[in-house]
Order: C-alpha cells, then structure tokens, then sequence
C-alpha cells in the first residue's frame, strides 16, 4: 500500500489529467467548514460548461439528488440538454453519518420517458455537488450501466476532494471537476438550513473563507 501523502498527490496528479480543475483558494471558517455561495458555484460551473460542451457533447444530464440538482439547473443553461433526476443517499441526514446501507437509491428516472431514452446509446453526463468518498458516483455508472448501454457516460462535480477514494470509476469514464478542494466539510448554500443558518448568514461565510484564503 502506498503512504497516504503518496495516495494523495496520485489522485491530484490524476485530476489534473482528466480535467485540468484549479485548487480552490477558500479556507475554512471558524467552525472548520467550507462555505460556498451560490455565485461561487454559478462562476466554477459556467467556467467548466465550455469545456463540456466542445469535449463531451452530452445528450442529457442525469442529476443526483439533492446535491447534484441545482448544479445540473445551471449546466443545462449552457449545454441545452435535458435533465433526468435520481435520488441517492449516501450520508444519513439524521446522523450526519455515512448510512450502514451504503448507498440507497430512493428515485430513479423512468426509462420509458422520451428524456430517459436519450441514455440507451447517448452520451450520458452524471452530475453531483462533490466528489467525497467517490462511492455514490460509482453507484450511480454501475446502476446506469447495468440498466441501460449508453455510447459514453461522463461524471461532473462542482468541487473534487483531494483525498483517497473509497469508489472507484470505470477507465473509459470521462471525469471533469470545476475545482478541486482540501479535505474539509464543504458548505453549500442549499443547506443552509441544515446548519441552522439563513441564506444570507450562509453568504457572509463563503464571502469570509474566500477572504481568508487570498489573506493566506
């Protein structure tokens, strides 16, 4: 086995291959998380959507649910394709917890659907918030892939964690990051609740861990 220091510049190295993602320039707040605002996610979204658009030429957007929804809302502005929604849950929201299930899916799109023909034989980009464990992503292209023979499955992500993986993808995935991030709790401003925060508390700390990481 390699050192972890070893693991983690491997799967760096293997970022910057597959997509050429920056390193975020936030720190953490106070409490040690990450906070992003929606114009954070917005810019590293629009940033990637060209390079989506000329390299991967996606037929349609499978979105993971709930992180994966708004994201995917804002690539189809610039991609222009539709979007098919599941719901996969990794995380116990109760607990806060990785589930003892492990990935559990709640929803799948209906195959049936004019949208959800587009899979068989399209060029299907699978779209989720963060790439943590790597485990619900893996999920995600086995079940597509076991269900359907799409001609190219791609995977996007707002913001890949610079860790070691737990999933693992398939070579012939297509892999794109907006950013890539230090192995801290990421923040995003549609759960803002769930931290017990408004919206606008929510902003004011993204706005304060991206001044920290220019101070630094």
């Amino acid at each position: 086995l390699k050192p972890f220091a070893a693991l983690k510049f491997d799967v760096f190295k293997s970022c910057i291959r597959k997509f050429k993602s920056k390193m975020s320039s936030k720190s953490p707040s106070r409490d040690g998380k990450v906070y992003f605002s929606y114009a954070d996610v917005h810019q590293t979204l629009s940033a990637l959507a060209p390079t989506l658009a000329s390299e991967f030429k996606p037929d349609v957007i499978i979105a993971i649910g709930g992180g994966g929804f708004i994201p995917a809302r804002i690539l189809r502005t610039h991609l222009k394709v539709p979007i098919l929604a599941i719901s996969l849950e990794l995380y116990d929201d109760a607990t806060n917890s990785v589930s003892d299930d492990g990935v559990v899916c709640h929803q799948w799109y209906d195959e049936t659907s004019k949208p959800g023909k587009l899979v068989e034989g399209g060029r299907v980009l699978i779209v989720d918030e963060v790439d943590d464990t790597r485990t619900t992503l893996q999920f995600c292209v086995e079940e597509i892939l076991r269900r359907s023979k799409p001609a190219k499955v791609g995977v996007c992500v707002v913001h890949n964690k610079l860790k070691e993986k737990k999933g693992q993808l398939p070579d012939d995935v297509v892999y794109y990051a907006g950013e890539t991030v230090a192995d801290h709790w990421n923040c995003y401003p549609w759960d803002a609740a769930a931290y017990g925060i408004d919206i606008q508390a929510h902003e004011e700390l993204a706005i304060q861990c991206s001044q920290q990481g220019q101070v630094e």
